[in-house]
Parts: structure tokens; sequence; C-alpha cells
């Protein structure tokens, strides 16, 4: 399904494809430099290619509560601000052992394209605390906390885009729904930061869903909710973007067709039904992206992931 959006953003990827073509996974690299040989003709972009690169320092570690991992990393654009803002909640199945770091080019990208970008930390499954509700609070906790870094740092908080990748595009969407919560469920939005719109790159819109399936991140979605759907329906209820509907503001889904992790479907059924509440929510589908190709700013897709966010935000 392409939209307007989609269409120009393929075009302008074919007109820039020049810049692309020096883009690959020559190594080592210096600090923050992104590949510099050209892709073969038909490959996604792979967890070890993210994961070789040296990391690109972020201008801020701002902690957001007291636990050793509630903490961010802010990039700010250059010039003085007020800057928009995007909160990017990266992915890696809700598990410890993935981090933030993965993230952290695609952040860079997006701050020098006239974004601040705040990517916060939060607690996983394997770490105390984490997985239910532990995840959530930390998500939330992040997005509040948008209102001291604005103070500090000259953020826009009239422009705020949630984004995030795989598990942190669930989260993004979660954290824009929760508004629909029960009046005095702790988890409820209080309406702290205003959202623009949200940017789900692969994301996981339901969790009963993905849940069904046995494998990698589908086999994490008990874990995180600390059981399956008939074991903890009250927790899916509350946790499962896909039920909190509608979120009443615009939602971009981005999605690889030749992702084998997250499927079209996840974006679909998010899509479909939002659009029986008369929402904005379009699907972006990217020929020949895989899953990580969407947060690698060297590979052809980032072009319409970067034009998604930065429409959101307000830029252009």
């Amino acid at each position: 399904m392409a939209t307007r959006r989609a269409r120009r953003g393929r075009a302008v990827a074919a007109a820039s494809l020049a810049m692309f073509v020096l883009a690959g996974c020559a190594l080592p690299q210096p600090p923050g430099e992104l590949p510099s040989a050209a892709p073969q003709e038909g490959a996604t972009v792979s967890w070890g290619e993210i994961t070789a690169l040296a990391l690109p320092a972020p201008d801020h570690r701002i902690a957001y509560g007291e636990d050793p991992l509630q903490f961010g990393e802010l990039r700010l654009p250059a010039g003085a601000g007020p800057h928009p803002v995007v909160m990017f909640l990266h992915g890696g199945c809700w598990r410890s052992e993935y981090d933030l770091a993965h993230v952290s080019h695609a952040g860079a990208a997006l701050a020098r394209s006239g974004v601040a970008v705040w990517t916060p930390e939060y607690r996983r499954i394997g770490d105390e605390g984490g997985g239910w509700p532990g995840t959530f609070v930390d998500a939330a906790a992040a997005l509040a906390h948008l209102d001291v870094l604005a103070q500090r740092h000259a953020l826009d908080l009239d422009r705020v885009v949630l984004a995030g990748h795989s598990a942190g595009g669930h989260l993004a969407l979660w954290l824009a729904a929760r508004h629909n919560l029960p009046m005095g469920d702790p988890l409820r939005t209080t309406g702290e930061v205003r959202i623009r719109g949200v940017v789900s790159l692969a994301g996981i819109t339901d969790l009963r869903r993905y849940a069904q399936g046995e494998r990698g991140c589908n086999a994490a979605v008990p874990l995180l909710m600390g059981g399956h759907p008939a074991e903890q329906p009250e927790r899916y209820a509350r946790g499962n973007p896909l039920e909190l509907l509608p979120l009443r503001v615009p939602v971009r889904l981005l999605q690889g067709a030749a992702d084998p992790i997250v499927k079209l479907e996840q974006a679909s059924a998010f899509a479909e039904r939002a659009s029986a509440y008369g929402e904005d929510a379009q699907i972006e589908l990217i020929d020949g992206a895989g899953h990580f190709d969407l947060i690698a700013p060297w590979a052809p897709a980032w072009t319409q992931v970067e034009a998604a966010m930065l429409e959101q935000a307000g830029v252009y």
C-alpha cells in the first residue's frame, strides 16, 4: 500500500542513489562514520552490519529516573532552537541484551537533518524491574522527562514525534494510545507532553497476534507480559496498541517488504482498525528493505524513514 509520501520518497531515493553508492559495511570505521562500500544488489542490512559500526557520541546522556537504566541520550541539531523533537525508542525484542546503542546512527542522522533526538534506555526482559509493568513505566517516564529537557535544551514541545523500531515501535504506539486506558490506571497518560504524530518502523502493533509465534521476538512477548494472552488478558488489554485505539494523532507505519521479523500484517491490521476510527494511519511499504534497513542511514530505505520523521515533526 503506497501513499503519496511513499511514492515521493522512492523518487527521491532513486534520484539520490549516487549518494548511497559508497554505502556498505567496510570496517573498521572512524567513530561515527557510516559504511563506505557498496551493498550488494538485493541485499538487506543485517544486525551484524549495524552493530559492527563505531558509535557516534550523543551530545548529552541524561537520567530520567533513579534506576541505572533510566537514562537517555539527547542529540541536538545545529542552531539555537527551539528544536522539534523525535523521541526514538529502540527495539531488540524488549530484551536486556539489546540496548539503545544500535539506533545511534539513526539518531545522529536525524539530528543532522534538523530535529532533536531523545533516545531513552529502559528496563527490559532480564533486567531487574523489566517486563510488565516496568518497561512501560520507563517509556512513560522518559516521555514525561521531555518537560525537563525542554527547559534546558531549547526543545519545541509543540512538535514532539514518537518513533520506534520493532519492539520500540510497539512502545511508541502504546505511549500515544494510553490516554484510552481507564481513569485511575497508573499507566494512563496525564497529558504531560502533547504528541504531534507517531512513526512506527516495523513496529509490533498487536501483541496478542505476535505472541502466537514461537521464535525470536514472538517468544519474547509472553516474557514481557508475564504470560500468554489467555493467562494475562488484563495486561494485554492495557499494553496492546491495537486495542487502545484511537490515537487521535497521525501515524506512519513504515515496513520493509523483505522483513522476516515483523511481517506486514502487523502494520496492516493496525492501519485497518485505525482507519475504521477515522484516523490518519498510513502504511509505507518499502520495496527491498529488510528489518534493519529502517534504522540504517546508509540504506536506500532511509530516505523514506527520514521524510516521515521530518513531516510528522513539521519540519516540512
